[in-house]
């Protein structure tokens, strides 16, 4: 089937929002180390960051004009608690990332995001009783080793790459089962997150232990992460509803790619034995996107 010179003019814009996307939350890390330098902590980054994503998320509603779907959900004890529950899942995820790259522990991140799309297959099966072939399996297995063997060469469980893999998996999973428009979700989640980052902030500033008021950099810097989180989830979302999930498959591992190449470039240890435990990983990694791109292409056999 030929797409109209519309289509895939808006098939090229939807490519590049979600590389944008993946590309930003591959270098949002300089910018939380950046903050780390300037003596904020994890909780007080993440906090700022709820804080000022709120109105950039209501201005996405604002220009999809979904003021009313937020009221109806906003209506709904039932659905708020599941958003409540889609924000703490975030939330932890988001902490753990800030902590874990402003201790030097980038490298485990980017492990946790190149097997995040292993753990989304494997509650695919669990939860929406989706059927694994035997190359989805394998993928399963050398993710497993690989885990092993990070944890032999860390000398424990790689609990960073566990937890941000885990916690951003089961947040997709739950917002998979929600009806909402993207732009509506996010707003939601910020708000909820944002009443509460609102009263750690006050406190902390008027304790003295804030860094908002240090100096204009700082500030804009702080208002600057809440901005960026807001724009990338819209643009994942706004490519991913237009996008095959093929692609979506390919540009997940842009992210955990540039951190990995971030954790070198600040001299994280890089011995041997993680070297072997990446190698796994990234086969696993492999026979997935290999996996996605065979039911792509049936998928596009049947269309025709």
């Amino acid at each position: 089937m030929t797409l109209s010179p519309a289509a895939r003019s808006e098939q090229r814009l939807a490519l590049g929002a979600g590389a944008g996307c993946y590309v930003i939350w591959g270098f949002v890390p300089l910018l939380f180390q950046h903050l780390g330098r300037e003596g904020a902590g994890p909780w007080e980054i993440l906090a700022q960051r709820t804080v000022w994503a709120t109105p950039a998320a209501w201005a996405f509603v604002m220009l999809a004009r979904q003021q009313s779907q937020v009221a109806a959900v906003l209506r709904q004890p039932k659905l708020l608690g599941l958003f409540a529950l889609t924000a703490g899942l975030i939330s932890i995820n988001w902490i753990v990332y800030v902590y874990a790259v402003n201790n030097g522990r980038v490298l485990e991140t980017s492990l946790g995001y190149f097997i995040t799309p292993l753990f989304n297959m494997a509650g695919g099966a669990l939860v929406f009783r989706e059927r694994m072939d035997a190359r989805a399996k394998l993928a399963m297995a050398l993710a497993v080793v690989g885990v092993a063997l990070q944890a032999a060469a860390l000398g424990h469980l790689p609990v960073v790459s566990i937890v941000v893999a885990l916690s951003f998996s089961t947040y997709g999973l739950l917002r998979k089962r929600v009806a909402v428009d993207a732009q509506t979700g996010l707003f939601v989640e910020c708000l909820l997150l944002g009443l509460v980052g609102l009263a750690y902030v006050l406190s902390v500033e008027r304790s003295g232990a804030g860094h908002f008021q240090d100096s204009g950099s700082v500030a804009a810097l702080f208002v600057f992460s809440g901005l960026i989180t807001a724009l990338s989830l819209v643009m994942f979302a706004w490519s991913a509803r237009r996008m095959p999930l093929t692609a979506i498959g390919f540009l997940q591992f842009i992210t955990p790619t540039i951190t990995f190449f971030l954790g070198l470039a600040q001299g994280e240890p890089f011995t041997w034995l993680r070297g072997v435990s990446f190698a796994f990983i990234w086969a696993g990694a492999a026979l997935f996107l290999l996996g996605a791109f065979r039911r792509s292409r049936m998928a596009a056999q049947s269309a025709a």
